[in-house]
């Protein structure tokens, strides 16, 4: 995939941006070199490789997620928190219409 010139001031115009034909040329070889990247990546065969969770896992593993067990540290206090607000209902906080 690439972009014309008629593509970046399209877009340009579009997020209201004032470009001098300079810049849009600069902008479109750039955004073109992005495409080219992209295609780069896609074109490479990741069958069977796992994703990491971090880019450097694979080469330093200190640097991998270090996971805990998702358990319940703390009580609940939803009660205690919401005695100091106006109104309530259900355990939700009730906010006056803003939008109609």
């Amino acid at each position: 995939m690439s972009l014309e010139l008629n593509d970046v001031k399209r877009i340009a115009n579009l997020a209201k941006l004032d470009l001098s034909e300079a810049e849009a040329q600069s902008t479109l070889d750039k955004l073109n070199g992005f495409f080219t990247i992209a295609e780069q990546l896609n074109a490479v065969d990741t069958t069977g490789i796992e994703p990491l969770s971090h880019p450097l896992a694979a080469l330093m593993p200190e640097f991998c997620l270090r996971l805990r067990e998702d358990q319940v540290t703390e009580s609940n206090q939803r009660d205690a928190y919401q005695r100091v607000a106006p109104t309530t209902q259900d355990g939700l906080y009730l906010v006056p219409k803003v939008i109609e």
